[in-house]
């Protein structure tokens, strides 16, 4: 998909299209605001099944027209706009809206923390789901994860990155905790939506820029104008994708169509995070086989650094003066914890085991 296809967006429709919800017969339709460019594949592609989902499980008695970002409310814009009630729901990612509490990062991710299936667990087993409802109260929306684009990659570098140095300094498109961590350890860090950072790699205003994955980066062309492909992305294990629904209009709703979010919601996580993960390395292969871009790995000095900085934060937010804040990095880094030798255990020690299998044929 070439790029000048992803981000021609139609911007005919105006504020007027995001007024109350259209009620005809006893049908509802909802608007939402998305953070991505219309069908970008990965985030794009998601947010349109979310829509289509909902619509075709209620039978057509809750339907959701989408609007891209920029159409009608811009990319940073998406959870105020809800939050206000100027739109009903919005697809985007926690990572965007750190700045209203550094307690919505954790249930997008955390540096050096939990994958998508073990943070899906935190929130369905764990505990997370009550906390995370809680925390979004405060700004009148109900949120629900609706997928995970598994482990990121650190990103496209204009030039190789060898040490610590080589880092501190960088312009740096990222966002969320895992941009925090990355502001810490030096990086100068901008936070720009996708369909801004082709023209800010290209023009130099950045040096270097994440957004996911290669499944959704390689159709954003940040291969043309940095070959360096750098992992791993521990700045982000894994990356949820949400849904943050207007509390009015989701308490308006009867139970039967609440159940019909809440079953959408499952079954996009599961078909979005297993698309990612089927996606990634056929991309990853293109990237490298037909566009001439080098796949290199963090540097083992750099990546200590990343390291003692998340443990810094995490020990941060655990002493937190927002009460909320802190039960919710309490809760998540005990979930860690528990999890973690129990993952080296099972998943890990099969990784090794089937890559040994592999190389011996």
């Amino acid at each position: 998909m070439q790029r000048r296809n992803i981000f021609a967006a139609s911007a005919a429709a105006g504020a007027a299209a995001l007024a109350t919800p259209a009620l005809s017969q006893g049908r509802i339709e909802w608007r939402m605001v998305t953070i991505w460019p219309r069908n970008l594949p990965g985030p794009g592609v998601a947010a349109q099944r979310c829509a289509d989902r909902i619509g075709q499980l209620s039978g057509g008695r809750l339907t959701v027209r989408l609007f891209a970002a920029g159409e009608v409310v811009p990319a940073p814009g998406a959870f105020d706009a809800v939050a206000a009630g100027t739109a009903d729901l919005y697809h985007g990612v926690p990572s965007f809206w750190i700045s209203k509490s550094p307690g919505i990062g954790f249930f997008g991710s955390f540096p050096f923390g939990l994958t998508a299936y073990e943070r899906q667990g935190w929130m369905m087993h764990g505990g997370g789901q009550p906390l995370y409802d809680q925390m979004y109260a405060r700004f009148g929306i109900k949120p629900f994860i609706v997928g995970d684009s598994g482990p990121q990659w650190m990103g496209f570098f204009r030039r190789e990155i060898r040490s610590a140095d080589d880092f501190r300094g960088l312009r740096f498109r990222t966002a969320g905790l895992g941009g925090e961590m990355f502001r810490r350890a030096g990086a100068s860090v901008v936070t720009l939506p996708a369909g801004e950072i082709f023209s800010a790699l290209q023009s130099g205003t950045i040096d270097a820029a994440e957004f996911v994955g290669p499944f959704s980066d390689l159709p954003l062309g940040l291969h043309q104008v940095a070959k360096n492909y750098y992992y791993p992305g521990v700045q982000e294990p894994s990356s949820a994708e949400e849904i943050g629904i207007n509390m009015a209009r989701w308490n308006a709703l009867p139970d039967d169509l609440k159940t019909v979010v809440r079953i959408a919601a499952l079954s996009l996580h599961e078909e979005t995070t297993t698309e990612y993960d089927t996606r990634h390395p056929i991309a990853l292969q293109e990237l490298v086989s037909r566009h001439g871009v080098t796949v290199r790995e963090v540097p083992r000095e750099l990546l200590q650094v990343f390291a003692s900085t998340a443990a810094d934060m995490m020990a941060e937010y655990r002493s937190h003066s927002d009460a909320q804040v802190k039960q919710i990095a309490d809760s998540y880094a005990t979930y860690r914890e528990r999890s973690q030798a129990y993952m080296m255990q099972s998943y890990g020690a099969i990784f090794n085991a089937r890559g040994a299998a592999i190389r011996r044929g």
